[in-house]
Formats: C-alpha cells, structure tokens, sequence
C-alpha cells in the first residue's frame, strides 16, 4: 500500500505530465473578450448645433458651422456653429444682463438650489453623457462611464453647497462675484473642465461665457440642454463653439471681467500678453509632464498599476499624465519587466466597448504630433518598446508605448506628448530623483511611490509640482484644490482655493 508521501508525489507527477503535454497557447489568447459595446440607441444627436445664448440655441451670425468627429471611426456626428466677433459679442451682453439684472442679486441659498438642479439632471443623464463623451473625445466608456461624468456631478453638488456659506470660506471679508467670467477648456476631458470652471463661477453670483474645444463640443451642448431643464435663468451660461478666433474675442472682449483658461502653455502666454494692463482676472491651468518617482522599496505592482492608470488608459490624455518615470536602478529590470507585460495585456479598440482599455486620440492633428515625437525619440537614441496590439483600420489610433535609455535632454522628455507614450529614465540616490524630476519647464502634478512615509512627506516637500500623489496617481476630488507651478500656469481649481478665483473680497 502506497504511503501518503508516495501517493501526494503521484498526483504532482500527474499534473506536471498533463502541463507538458497541454500545447501551449500564444501570448494574449487567454486574454480575449467578448464584444461588450454600450448601447447608444437612446442617445441622440442633433444633426446641427447652434450656439447658446440667452437661454437658448440660436443661429451663429457668421453663418458658419464645422463638423465634429469621431475619432474612432471617423464619421461625421454633427455640424456644429463656429461662433464669430458678433456672436462671442452677443453672448457676452446677455451674461452681462443676466448679472446685473437677476442672477448677482438672487439669494445665494436659491443660487445654490438651481445648481443642486444641474448636478441632480446630470446625474440622471450620466449614462448618455458618458456615451456622447466616449463618442466625441475617443476615451474608453470606462473612463468616461466611472471617473469623468460621476466627478462632474460631484463637482455641481460640491459647489451648490458652497453658494450660501461663503463668507465662511473668506471670514472677516465681504464677499461678491466678480461679474462675466470667460472660460475656454480643452478637449481632453470637455464635460469635467466644463464643471470644473462653470460650479464655481455661477455657485459665487458670477454668468459665464464658455467656449468648449472644437473637438469636442457635444457634451458641451448636452450640458447646455440641461441647464434649459434647470430652468436657468438665461443668460446665466452661455456656450460659445468654435476655434482659435472665437477664443481670441472672448479673451479680448472689453466687457468680460475674468478670464479661466485650461490648455496648452503656449496658447496661456498668448492669454497672458492680452490681458496685461487690462484688469481682468486671469487663472490658467496649463501644460505638464508628470514624474512618477518609484523607490526601491515601493509595492511593484502597485506601483506598475498606477503607472498604467497615469498613462494609458486615458491614452496620455491629461495634462496631469504620469508621462515621465523615474525608477531606482536597483529594481528598474524588475519594473519594466512587469511593466511590459502588463502593457501587453492592455486592450485597443471601439471606445464604447466596455472592455477597451486604450481608445482613440483625440484628432488626427494630436496623432500627427505623437508620430512626429516618437520618431524624434527615436531619432535621439532612445529605445522605442511598443504593444504588440491589433489596431483598428480607421480612426486615429497609437499603441501603448514606452521609451527606454531616455536622457534629460531628449524632446520626449522634456516635451508635452499628449499620448500614450511614457519615458523612463532611472537614478540611484533621493536627491538625483528630485533634481530630474524638478529639471523641466512644467511643475503641474507628480507621483512618489514608497512605503516610508518620511520619505513621502520629504520628497513632496521638495516637488515643484502642484498636485503631488503618494502610492496612488491621478485621484481626483472637488475638495481639492488643483493647478500648477512654473510653466504650468496659477491659481487653483476646486476646493476653497478654487472659490477663490471667482469672488471679489473687501
């Protein structure tokens, strides 16, 4: 009779014979996933938009309209009003007759009550926003479905709550709005730079005039359709759509009082240069390339988990985006092992699937750049590591990539890439990580992975950054505040801070 020991010895054997016979299977193959793809039968598109002004969808007086697409498949989705000098004019006036005639004299308590409106409609239209976010802008619904829009209607119920206390967010000061605030977002998160700028501004008695990116200005106009649901008073928002000139007379319109500015630091200092000497206020949130600094004795995996979030799955579509690592060189082998492979897991394809890790870039204009750095990368002596992914035949598409023997000096370090593109470089001491990561022209946001919480509190301590994350990467809150150093602009969004911006205190 076999012994216990024998027969344990017995089944191991059995088992190793059966995984030596199994045929192997290729990389991936046991990673395949069903097509899952959000409906968007009750989502509807108009085939033309026109601008909202005065409570209302109006016709542009330029009597132009361009088309916005979907950079997935490339299909026209609608034709959307390119706003003129009169237009930017006309929506101007009637924020300026909405603040003085009703909106800067309501009760703070009844202003708060009609932006508790707009967060409770969003939240019952979060389905259909996400879809028409994923549509338009090319993120996976993943991103759009659980962190863009449910951050949105936090940020209408944060700022509703604040409407009537603000003279205990400013004590010993008397409060009042500013007046028109002109606001001009970008395309890569269009609804939540939308709420991030608006909740505020009209939560502190201020009327708007927002001008969304003409890539993607649908969610923008959904949001305007909700404000009719409010009952809004008109002329409380106005959206203005269109491109570079359509910004250019809202920034430069005598009767607007502050301008808030998300984009690229470039555009920021063309805005700077305008308002000088003009009294406007002036808040920009700009450009950045976000170090994530992984000590030796940080969790890998974790570490890596963050990385992929910073990254990839928002296709390195934030300004905020963990774009540059810096990894100890003692574990740097171990890393971008784990890193690799978990890149390769990542899924490419119709962002409203909701499998789809990494969806499409924004434009074929925003594609074109990526190319244009990561030749040049390449170019430079960097050792280009790529998804072995399939990539769809139409739209506007990059695999998850990253760069590694990457020197300071290098564009794609140095540079905003707007992609899913990630350099690494490494070093051997704290103080070298903090010098590296400290040596660009940004100082938006960074990341510190670690278990010694000394060593969190003294690295961030050291950060020219204005967000620092700590085991964790781009977690957002409406409580906190958010914004930049150096050529990544001032002043703050969210939070008191954020109040800040959109009062005027005595």
């Amino acid at each position: 009779m076999a012994s216990v020991k024998e027969e344990r010895e017995a089944r191991a054997e059995a088992v190793r014979r059966v995984e030596r016979e199994k045929p192997a299977l290729e990389f991936g193959s046991a990673w395949e996933y069903s097509p899952a793809p959000e409906s968007r039968d009750h989502v509807r598109l108009d085939e033309r938009y026109g601008l909202f002004i005065g409570g209302k969808f109006v016709a542009p007086k330029s009597r132009k309209y361009f088309a916005t697409i979907n950079p997935a498949t490339e299909e026209k989705l609608a034709d959307v009003a390119e706003a003129g000098a009169a237009d930017v004019d006309a929506a101007v006036r009637a924020a300026e007759d909405a603040y003085r005639k009703r909106w800067s004299r309501l009760k703070p308590a009844d202003r708060g009550k009609y932006v508790y409106r707009i967060a409770r409609i969003l939240q019952e239209k979060s389905r259909e926003l996400a879809i028409i976010e994923s549509m338009d802008g090319g993120k996976p619904i993943k991103e759009s479905r659980d962190v863009d829009v449910p951050l949105v209607v936090a940020h209408f119920f944060y700022h509703a709550g604040w409407a009537d206390k603000l003279e205990y967010a400013f004590p010993r000061h008397a409060v009042s709005p500013i007046g028109v605030c002109g606001q001009i977002i970008p395309w890569n998160f269009p609804l939540l730079m939308a709420a991030w700028k608006i909740a505020p501004a009209i939560s502190c008695g201020n009327t708007v005039v927002l001008k969304p990116a003409e890539t993607t200005p649908l969610t923008a106009m959904a949001l305007a359709k909700v404000c009719e649901e409010a009952d809004l008073p008109p002329g409380v928002v106005n959206i203005v759509t269109g491109a570079g000139e359509t910004g250019a007379a809202l920034v430069n319109h005598p009767r607007v009082n502050k301008i808030a500015f998300t984009g690229s630091t470039d555009v920021g200092k063309i805005i700077q240069r305008a308002t000088a000497g003009t009294g406007k206020r002036l808040t920009l949130e700009l450009g950045g390339k976000a170090a994530n600094i992984v000590f030796e004795d940080a969790a890998i995996d974790q570490a890596v988990e963050g990385i992929i979030n910073g990254i990839y799955f928002n296709q390195g579509h934030v300004c905020c985006a963990g774009s540059r690592l810096l990894v100890q060189e003692s574990i740097a082998d171990t890393l971008l092992q784990k890193l690799s492979d978990r890149i390769a897991t990542l899924r490419m394809g119709d962002p409203l699937d909701k499998n789809t890790d990494v969806g499409a870039i924004n434009s074929k204009m925003q594609l074109d750049k990526i190319r244009e750095l990561v030749a040049c990368g390449v170019e430079e002596g960097a050792e280009l590591h790529q998804s072995s992914c399939a990539i769809p035949s139409k739209g506007y598409w990059f695999p998850p990539s990253f760069f590694t023997g990457v020197a300071q000096s290098h564009r794609i370090a140095r540079e905003e890439i707007f992609g899913p593109v990630l350099s690494v470089m490494t070093f051997r001491t704290p103080e070298e990580a903090v010098e590296k990561a400290n040596n660009i022209p940004y100082g938006l946001s960074a990341g510190v992975w670690t278990d010694k919480g000394s060593k969190i509190f003294k690295i961030t301590s050291k950060m020219r950054a204005g967000v620092v994350w700590a085991n964790t990467f781009n977690k957002f809150d409406p409580s906190s505040p958010f914004g930049g150093y150096k050529e990544s602009g001032f002043g703050r969004e969210g939070g008191v801070h954020g109040l800040r911006a959109y009062v005027e205190l005595s």
